[in-house]
């Protein structure tokens, strides 16, 4: 069951995230590599492989369904705007990326191993090892998430590629990012002193180094959001 105050919160720092790093996200390639035109040894891929990549601030992850296509949610404000499915199915660049989360829009899409990784490296099944799970069979895996495909919510910390990914190889989803993230929110609102902490200093550099119009609410509203919800 969610915490109702607790997904509040998280929602606020999703958009401080955001948009504090806009600038990173913008200058760098969206897979967090140096580039497309890379070779991919995609012949030692196998259907229902789980791939992930380095992104800018995270991991990102995908199901291989074989002959090159890789199965992978990403968030699009473009899917909100327009039906040309020949506009949507072209790469999703930063400009379409980061207004979708904001946005919560999204879709399971599929893109070749080349578009999916853009230029960074591939890990293959790292989550068996890192879950130690075990995994369902590897085309079960494939049609789970050929099931999945088109539309659906966005959420970094309830509905992210990481959940879609797991949910096809181990049957459930979860995101090991997510909840680090949920361990970090829960300690910050357990210390209420921290969280005081945290209002005064935005304060004070707001006064003495000054902030852009568009940090301004945030650095005060989150600091006092959880100060408000600590006990």
């Amino acid at each position: 069951m969610k915490n109702p105050m607790l997904e509040v919160v998280s929602l606020l720092l999703e958009k401080l995230l955001l948009i504090s790093n806009f600038k990173f996200f913008s200058v760098s390639a969206p897979g967090g590599g140096t580039g497309k035109n890379r070779p991919y040894e995609i012949s030692s891929f196998l259907r229902g492989d789980v791939l992930e990549v380095s992104r800018t601030h995270f991991t990102h992850y995908g199901i291989y369904l074989g002959n090159n296509r890789v199965a992978h949610l990403m968030p699009d404000i473009l899917l909100a705007l327009t039906n040309d499915k020949g506009r949507t199915q072209k790469v999703v660049s930063n400009k379409r990326l980061i207004p979708g989360v904001i946005c919560k829009v999204a879709s399971i899409r599929v893109d070749t191993v080349e578009d999916f990784a853009y230029g960074a490296d591939i890990l293959v099944n790292h989550l068996d090892e890192t879950l130690k799970k075990k995994s369902l069979l590897n085309e079960e895996v494939a049609c789970r998430a050929e099931q999945q495909l088109g539309m659906t919510p966005y959420s970094l910390l309830w509905n992210n590629c990481e959940h879609f990914a797991t949910y096809c190889r181990y049957g459930a989803p979860i995101s090991p990012q997510a909840e680090k993230f949920h361990e970090t929110v829960k300690i910050i609102i357990r210390d209420q002193r921290s969280c005081l902490a945290s209002a005064v200093l935005g304060l004070v550099s707001i006064v003495y180094t000054g902030l852009a119009s568009y940090m301004t609410l945030p650095a005060i509203c989150i600091p006092f959001c959880l100060w408000m919800m600590s006990g």
